[in-house]
């Protein structure tokens, strides 16, 4: 019987061959269920000494009632379906993966504000339909020589910041714990947030959901933005208050919006933004691509054999206070994925 169990609370992959790759090769016995509840995922890791977790709710009520969990990693950046409080005053160790999808991000990002630009989904609609005929994209203006405000500036904005300098866009940035040597060495200017919005024809929403961030962008920045400005979110969906952006669009105080988030996902039926020729929408998706859906997978598996199989804080430890409880070693500088094989399941 294996000494370790685990539990993968949620999931939506075809398998999970990647976390079979490494928990078993170290002995750890791997559960998998599709948990939505609080309720649900205590029946199932209650006994768990770690736990990978998707969207299902890791809450205080879910953690007082782990009786040998040590750490849970999460599929992804955002950990705000783990109470951290929690997990800090039982002693679990919590991480994420925040390093898996620079590229597939920042590049959607750029896509998005691209067809902003150029107005690819108006006219390839227009096409379809029967309408050959440029004017569709009426007003259109030249893409260099504008601005671009990133709302945030770590790793995803700054690889976004890289990719647009050459297009002739100049870059400004609101983050408030970046310093300004790090802005400044890639040619960005750090500035306020009401000075983002007064400045930016393009807005790209990079900051992770917390109790801070939350509505971050809502009435008073729309009325602060260009009429022209077109806004972009690949974070999180209640970065931004939404009946205000409904609003902003409904009275052209902006001129769009493209979401790869929305506040409730999936989105419903009956939502606004279904409706609005100025709103283009995607799935959740920036994230993806088959290498970064690998990496991400391997990663929140690798950080539960850390903790459990060589006695050290996980690579991409979040919650850094439960230093202070646990006498683990220092985590290790890089993962090595050379040895997971990328082939299908009984390739």
């Amino acid at each position: 019987m294996s000494r370790w169990k685990v539990v993968v609370t949620d999931w939506e992959y075809p398998d999970l061959r990647y976390e079979e790759q490494v928990l078993q090769h170290e002995g750890i016995e791997l559960v998998s269920a599709q948990c939505r509840t609080e309720d649900e995922v205590i029946e199932v890791c209650r006994d768990a000494d770690g736990i990978i977790n998707q969207y299902a709710p890791i809450s205080r009520k879910v953690i007082e009632s782990l009786s040998r969990c040590k750490v849970v990693t999460r599929y992804g950046v955002g950990v705000n379906t783990i109470d951290l409080d929690a997990a800090t005053e039982s002693g679990i160790c919590v991480a994420n993966v925040p390093d898996y999808c620079m590229d597939e991000v920042s590049d959607h990002a750029l896509a998005l504000l691209l067809n902003g630009v150029r107005k690819i989904s108006v006219t390839n609609e227009a096409v379809k339909k029967g309408v050959w005929d440029y004017k569709v994209m009426q007003p259109i203006y030249r893409l260099r020589g504008r601005t671009l405000g990133l709302v945030g500036f770590g790793n995803i904005p700054q690889a976004l910041a890289d990719k647009v300098k050459p297009l002739g866009l100049k870059v400004i940035a609101y983050d408030p714990f970046v310093p300004e040597q790090t802005a400044s060495e890639r040619g960005v200017a750090l500035v306020s947030l009401p000075d983002l919005c007064k400045q930016s024809d393009f807005i790209s929403v990079h900051a992770p959901l917390t109790p801070a961030t939350k509505g971050l962008i809502g009435r008073e920045q729309f009325r602060l933005m260009k009429r022209e400005a077109y806004l972009i979110n690949t974070s999180r969906g209640p970065v931004i208050d939404e009946p205000a952006l409904i609003e902003a669009l409904q009275e052209q105080r902006i001129a769009g919006a493209a979401l790869d988030v929305v506040e409730e996902e999936p989105i419903r039926p009956d939502h606004p933004f279904l409706s609005m020729e100025s709103v283009t929408l995607t799935p959740h998706a920036a994230w993806y691509s088959e290498e970064s859906a690998r990496e991400m997978r391997l990663k929140a598996a690798l950080g539960i054999v850390d903790v459990l199989i060589h006695g050290e804080f996980p690579k991409y430890l979040v919650n850094h206070q439960v230093k202070d409880r646990l006498s683990l070693k220092s985590g290790k500088t890089a993962y090595d994925l050379t040895h997971y094989s990328l082939a299908e399941r009984g390739s």
